[in-house]
């Protein structure tokens, strides 16, 4: 079974500088990318994580597969950070329903039964803000949701990120 961490936090928590942080020491890297560049806004985000990332890191643009992306994953690689489940879950829900995507992610997890490394999933934490005006928005908070308690549950360790300073709610032992 993997090494498997979930981070949440809000909109620039510092959960993704974490998450680099967590992958300090393993050589193989594989970054899976989950959004897509639909403004130029998001294009000049994208490019400036790219620049922030080691170099050496391999990159996969994984809008809407995260079980493919996870099969594509050369055999050696030491550690992999999926950011984030965020994005990935607001790009299945016009494709799929609730059940759906819990199903998805729960093949996932079965998948990474297999894989022997570290994977770090990023995801915000939704849930602690005002209700959604909108039915679209309550649906994709309590969806995000789901997913976050879904991984959180298969997860050995689970940190909440505030102003950039790490809390562990869930130790390895899974306490």
């Amino acid at each position: 079974m993997s090494d498997l961490i979930l981070i949440l936090g809000g909109a620039r928590s510092g959960k993704g500088i974490f998450a680099e942080r967590m992958t300090e020491g393993f050589k193989k890297v594989a970054y899976l990318a989950t959004a897509e560049a639909l403004d130029e806004e998001m294009r000049e985000r994208i490019e400036n994580h790219k620049k922030q990332r080691p170099g050496s890191w391999v990159t996969l643009e994984v809008p809407h597969n995260l079980v493919e992306a996870f099969r594509r994953i050369d055999s050696d690689t030491e550690a992999v950070v999926v950011d984030c489940l965020t994005l990935y879950i607001s790009n299945q829900m016009t494709r799929f329903s609730e059940e759906e995507i819990v199903e998805k992610v729960s093949e996932l997890l079965d998948l990474l039964g297999a894989f022997r490394g570290r994977v770090i999933f990023i995801s915000n934490e939704v849930g602690m803000g005002i209700v959604p005006e909108y039915k679209m928005g309550r649906d994709y908070r309590d969806i995000l949701g789901k997913v976050n308690q879904v991984i959180a549950e298969a997860a050995g360790e689970v940190y909440l990120m505030v102003a950039g300073i790490p809390l562990k709610v869930k130790m390895a032992d899974g306490r």
